[in-house]
């Protein structure tokens, strides 16, 4: 069988899932929506350094709406505050697509009220289904750390801790702006919800805690934040730029999710330019900390194959990867909002076309 797909935005991530769409043999691509004019009218293979193929990006959403696909991978700007994106998730929904989100909707259920009721709503008028795929949200905490709860006949506390350096990171307005790196750590306050990089991700994350619990069969009364910003040491040059010697250059973002009035499970995540304030100065990209009885540890990276020379990160494939396995889960749901799955794995009969 193979899938029609859409795939909105073509920045880092959207571009490596573009990629990925051409390349597989059950993926028929069917249409790009991109932001800005200098991408509209450009074949995909050319934005995803592939062959031509006949598929031409536009920036009109109603030229993509009225495309027939079976999904579309929405990889839109993070910009706050989180649910930004619902009006186009709507749009799309109705149109009769499903919609895989790699920046976020682990859980739609979670919030309750109009707004799942609206995304529930255009899902039933369009047949169609939204769920989340990715690395983070979407496979660290939802599936890989819940399935190691597996072997516990209790737990106190699960933590899931990602370590990523973003020194590599061109875009200076996703860095700088989106993500805060360089500003000024006396002027700003990482716990203000109404703070941009605040306003993005804490519901991205409270989201994740929530799906966390769900799976775990646990009662989630609330999330608070205990988030922290760290100086750079030493003028920074990285690729996005230059970070002054005293401005922000590692974030320490976590969110505890609170179950029987304590903390039991916690999102940890660290954003840095230089290793000074890690604990160690080569983190695995994830360690997941159970402790309970048995207590687990586990620590995760991804690698690139052997031999591969090309400028994509391994992070990068695994996140196209969750993707093009998340395809004929979402496709075959019931219509309106999906819980992120406990399990998405590889199909050998789906990559043989």
């Amino acid at each position: 069988m193979s899938y029609r797909v859409i795939q909105w935005a073509t920045g880092g991530m959207g571009r490596n899932c573009l990629r990925a769409v051409i390349d597989h043999p059950a993926m028929e691509l069917a249409g790009v929506y991109v932001y800005s004019d200098g991408k509209a009218g450009r074949d995909a293979g050319d934005l995803a350094r592939r062959a031509e193929t006949g598929v031409i990006a536009t920036n009109d959403i109603d030229a993509i709406l009225d495309i027939d696909a079976d999904v579309v991978i929405h990889a839109g700007r993070i910009v706050p505050p989180y649910g930004s994106h619902d009006d186009d998730l709507i749009r799309i929904l109705s149109s009769g697509k499903n919609v895989i989100s790699i920046n976020g909707y682990s859980h739609p259920a979670h919030w309750g009220g109009e707004r799942l009721a609206a995304l529930e709503t255009a899902g039933r008028q369009g047949n169609a289904t939204l769920t989340a795929a990715g690395l983070n949200p979407g496979f660290a905490g939802e599936q890989l750390a819940v399935v190691a709860s597996g072997v516990c006949t209790a737990i106190d506390n699960l933590e899931v801790v990602e370590s990523v350096s973003a020194v590599a990171v061109r875009h200076p307005d996703y860095v700088f702006k989106a993500l805060g790196f360089g500003a000024d750590p006396d002027e700003v306050d990482p716990n203000d919800p109404a703070w941009g990089p605040a306003a993005s991700l804490n519901g991205m994350y409270e989201e994740v805690l929530a799906a966390i619990a769900e799976h775990l069969d646990m009662k989630l009364e609330g999330v608070i934040t205990e988030h922290q910003v760290f100086p750079a040491t030493e003028d920074l040059e990285v690729a996005a730029g230059l970070i002054p010697a005293g401005t922000i250059s590692h974030f320490r973002w976590r969110w505890h999710g609170i179950v029987g009035g304590q903390r039991r499970l916690t999102m940890t995540i660290h954003w840095y330019m230089q290793t000074a304030h890690l604990d160690e100065t080569e983190p695995p990209l994830w360690t997941i900390r159970i402790q309970g009885q048995p207590g687990i540890t586990m620590q995760v990276e991804v690698e690139k194959r052997a031999g591969d020379t090309t400028p994509t990160s391994a992070e990068q494939i695994a996140v196209a990867g969750s993707v093009i396995n998340t395809i004929p889960v979402v496709c075959a749901a019931p219509a309106g909002v999906m819980l992120r799955p406990l399990a998405t794995p590889y199909s050998g009969r789906l990559h043989a076309g």
